[in-house]
């Protein structure tokens, strides 16, 4: 593993910063209001449940909006456990497949259909140009207004090249990029100058939105809960990580 990555891992596998720190910081109420636009939109993610961590509150407004929402699922997830024995990753896969399905109807997201684009887990960065020119093309197909994605600077190399892909393929097509955070909330404080805040931007969610998110986020059973009582099966995102995505808000950078 390079220098890089292995530090990346010792961030992420670090215990997090409490959500309490970023409910006292100030500068997150001081972010500047985003508004979606009211054309299409398409919702770029890594794995099934990046595009709710990151964005499901704004996700159920334009459901309620009917703004048409086309959502990209790069891989199908199948190595979050990849060390369980409880579990094959083509067993998973279709579990979170399953959950991607169930979260985006609690978003009120019935008619969408996720494209899978089946690149393996953890590695889409060696698919960064197929990714970036499937993407290319659907930007076009669905006229889109606006293009959202995860975070370049996430520290996850699968988030990181999703973030990339497309911000590569907005530049080809002229759509503006707004990029979401998951895993920055764990392994970053409140004004860390990795975090490029002069870009971020506070989505503003109305309750039932809110409550939406929660409920599509109850979905994912396989990442919220232990698969077993292993080590290896342990929860993906347990309360303390799902604290971070059940704010009255979203930010996004653009």
């Amino acid at each position: 593993m390079s220098t890089a990555r292995q530090a990346a891992a010792d961030a992420l596998d670090a215990p997090g910063t409490p959500e309490a720190e970023w409910a006292c910081w100030a500068g997150l109420r001081r972010l500047p209001p985003a508004v979606p636009p009211n054309g299409p939109v398409v919702v770029v993610a890594a794995h099934p449940d990046d595009e709710v961590l990151g964005f499901g509150g704004t996700l159920a407004v334009l459901a309620a909006r009917r703004t048409p929402v086309h959502v990209v699922s790069l891989t199908d997830g199948e190595s979050s456990h990849p060390r369980s024995r409880r579990i094959t990753a083509a067993r998973l896969a279709r579990v979170r497949r399953a959950e991607l399905r169930a979260a985006l109807d609690e978003l009120g997201l019935t008619a969408a259909r996720p494209e899978r684009l089946r690149i393996p887990d953890t590695r889409v960065d060696r698919y960064e140009p197929a990714v970036r020119s499937r993407l290319v093309a659907l930007l076009h197909e669905a006229d889109a207004a606006l293009c959202v994605a995860p975070w370049t600077g996430d520290l996850h190399s699968d988030h990181e090249a999703a973030g990339r892909a497309a911000a590569a393929a907005c530049r080809v097509s002229g759509v503006p990029l707004w990029m979401y955070p998951v895993w920055m909330w764990h392994w970053a404080r409140p004004g860390d100058t990795r975090v490029p805040w002069h870009h971020a931007a506070r989505l503003t969610l109305p309750p039932g939105a809110a409550a939406r998110k929660a409920a599509a986020l109850d979905r994912f059973a396989s990442q919220i809960h232990p698969l077993g009582d292993d080590e290896e099966s342990a929860a993906i995102l347990p309360p303390e990580e799902l604290a971070h995505h059940t704010r009255p808000f979203e930010v996004v950078f653009r």
